[in-house]
């Protein structure tokens, strides 16, 4: 078998040239696309617990720490621990969080709406239930790798 006929190699050959798309993008404003991908899952509103952040994104927590610290630096986020529980810590965008979150969903729906537009909704469909079949494969390690 070669190695772009495996289920692997396209997922992961896909997903670096979407990477590389978002990150090409990210750095005319100054950012990643892992920190456009964090501010996207930060509500702007009401801010969000730092644990349901690193989930969201399959994220270990050595590297979002990493992330949160970065963004801190450029003023992007504000770490606020809760009044009654000190061990939790909520993320709340900053004024300029807000301006790079809504650039960063901005080239995503772009993005998005490119790929509705040139793929069939009912390919979509297909595609989508293949992806979450492809992960119950692994949640439920039906391999024989595991």
């Amino acid at each position: 078998m070669k190695p772009n006929e495996t289920v692997c190699f396209n997922i992961k050959y896909s997903w670096h040239s979407i990477s590389r798309m978002y990150n090409e993008r990210a750095s005319k404003y100054g950012t990643t696309a892992a920190i456009g991908f964090v501010l996207l899952n930060i509500d702007p509103e009401q801010g969000t617990a730092a644990t349901q952040i690193g989930p969201a994104l399959g994220m270990e927590a050595t590297s979002l720490s990493r992330v949160f610290n970065n963004m801190e630096q450029e003023g992007l986020i504000e770490r606020k621990n809760d009044h009654t529980d000190k061990r939790k810590v909520t993320i709340f965008l900053t004024k300029l969080g807000k301006e790079k979150r809504q650039i960063a969903k901005d080239f995503v729906v772009d993005f998005n709406d490119k790929v509705k537009d040139q793929i069939p909704a009912s390919k979509l469909e297909v595609f989508f239930e293949v992806l979450n079949e492809i992960q119950t494969i692994i949640e439920n390690k039906n391999t024989s790798l595991t």
